[in-house]
């Protein structure tokens, strides 16, 4: 869905390339035909995997540049002749923040900036796509909640029905989340200021194929990946919080759909998640789990993580109408399909080719 604007056919540039979203994007940009630099550190465990994927499936379409967002001179090289930036590269958890908030400042605002700057000073109106995400709202305290069995829920039956809308007012909690706010307002602030054609996308929890979840970041793959292995899950609070979850194919969907709009959408920010219907807890999450692997799942409880929102569900609705987006994957088909291919790269690790387990197949079946 969505497609580059007429213009010029000069390589795509993702910072961050890499990485889930970023090596998603990639693949599907370099399999419509074009050029795609993926920029990105390779510092978290794993991408190398997914940069190794995409060379194999695109050949010289993918280029790649080993660098660090903050590095100003790597970046503008990168930038100078890229038709099109879409923003990715990221210190992505909100407990790294804490430990070490002038890192976490210099990665995601300074190296936001860096981006900017380099478009800037190159003349030409270069569309931005910022990844942002639903911490620019902060822990939502003030909203009534009810516990209904496994998730909370709002009181307000109009937020129950829509979820959180745009309009919510920004409010910055935990270095990471000021860190990302301030980004994203400057992403913002260069449409107006400078004309830079740019668009932000406020992400709630996507998911999907490619994703090396971690316990502070990728909550769905790690839960995945730690019950395919037989490892007990951590859980931080009661389990019963609730996201919404989207599966990684329909925000690739909205990426693209950012660029080919970005002249109607440019100065604007969306909230991107699977919406209301969408919307799970980390319990209801692991009840499916135990489904697709068909054996319990050992969890152990931990306090509450600063910043952690007890309910976080976008309002999808002025991203599907900006954007022209469809409906999004039903969560329990993508989760499915996630496992399966979570336990087929754990095989293929492993040095083995054992199949998935036949429930896992047999969901993967129902869901195709």
């Amino acid at each position: 869905m969505g497609g580059p604007p007429d213009g010029p056919g000069g390589p795509v540039l993702i910072t961050g390339g890499a990485g889930f979203i970023g090596s998603n994007l990639a693949d599907r940009i370099a399999g419509e035909g074009r050029d795609v630099i993926v920029y990105d550190a390779l510092s978290r465990p794993g991408v190398e995997r997914n940069l190794a994927w995409l060379q194999e499936r695109h050949g010289g379409r993918i280029r790649s540049v080993k660098a660090d967002i903050r590095d100003a001179e790597a970046l503008t090289g990168a930038a100078r002749e890229a038709a099109a930036v879409f923003h990715f590269a990221a210190q992505v958890a909100v407990t790294t923040s804490l430990a070490d908030p002038r890192d976490d400042f210099a990665i995601n605002l300074q190296g936001t900036l860096n981006i900017l700057e380099a478009l800037r000073a190159s003349g030409r109106r270069t569309p931005v796509v910022f990844a942002s995400t639903n911490k620019v709202y902060g822990d939502l305290a003030d909203v009534p909640l009810a516990l209904e069995g496994d998730a909370y829920a709002p009181t307000d039956p109009a937020l129950r029905a829509r979820g959180v809308s745009e309009e919510r007012p920004l409010d910055f909690h935990t270095p990471y989340g000021c860190s990302k706010g301030a980004a994203d307002q400057y992403v913002l602030d260069y449409a107006r200021s400078y004309g830079l054609p740019t668009a932000v996308l406020r992400m709630s929890c996507i998911y999907g194929q490619r994703q090396m979840g971690t316990e502070d970041q990728g909550w769905v793959a790690h839960f995945l990946i730690r019950a395919l292995a037989g490892e007990p899950i951590s859980i931080y609070g009661d389990g019963r919080q609730v996201r919404d979850v989207l599966d990684v194919k329909d925000a690739v969907d909205a990426y693209m759909a950012c660029w080919s709009r970005i002249e109607a959408v440019s100065g604007q920010a969306f909230n991107l998640g699977g919406g209301p219907d969408n919307a799970i807890s980390l319990r209801q999450l692991i009840a499916h789990i135990e489904e697709l692997v068909g054996r319990k799942v050992e969890t152990r409880y931990s306090d509450w993580r600063a910043g952690d929102q007890r309910y976080y569900v976008s309002d999808p609705s002025r991203a599907r109408s900006a954007l022209g987006l469809g409906e999004p994957t039903p969560w329990r088909d993508g989760v499915a399909r996630l496992a399966a291919w979570l336990e087929g790269e754990r095989s293929s690790r492993a040095g083995r080719a054992a199949p998935a387990p036949q429930n896992v197949d047999s969901r993967l079946e129902a869901a195709s």
